[in-house]
């Protein structure tokens, strides 16, 4: 459910006195727990660290960010991998395909000199 419009867009109080504190440029990371807090047009060019509930994840804001909220760049669960078994032979095959791959173009470079 989205904000009323007469309220307007929530921003946490506490990143707007961090940000008038410092400069883009040289600002470090602003850490915050505030994934609900919307991205303002203020806020580009600023490096925050979003909590997901374990890390502190770096999210540096771009025009692109503008409307959007902070938590929305911090995801909170990692994705593991689908297939089991059957998967993880597949990428060995493929890692070993590669690997000989850069093998025969070092020894292709060797013998050319």
């Amino acid at each position: 459910m989205s904000r009323s419009i007469k309220k307007g867009p929530y921003i946490d109080q506490s990143i707007l006195k961090k940000i008038s504190r410092v400069k883009p440029g040289n600002a470090g990371v602003i850490k915050t727990w505030a994934r609900d807090s919307m991205i303002s047009p203020e806020m580009i060019g600023y490096a925050f660290g979003v909590h997901n509930g374990r890390d502190f994840i770096e999210v540096r804001v771009t025009e692109d960010m503008v409307g959007h909220r902070l938590g929305e760049f911090s995801m909170t669960r990692k994705f593991t991998a689908h297939g089991g078994k059957m998967q993880r032979e597949l990428e060995a095959k493929k890692k070993a395909a590669e690997i000989a791959a850069v093998q025969q173009e070092k020894a292709k470079t060797q013998t050319q000199q």
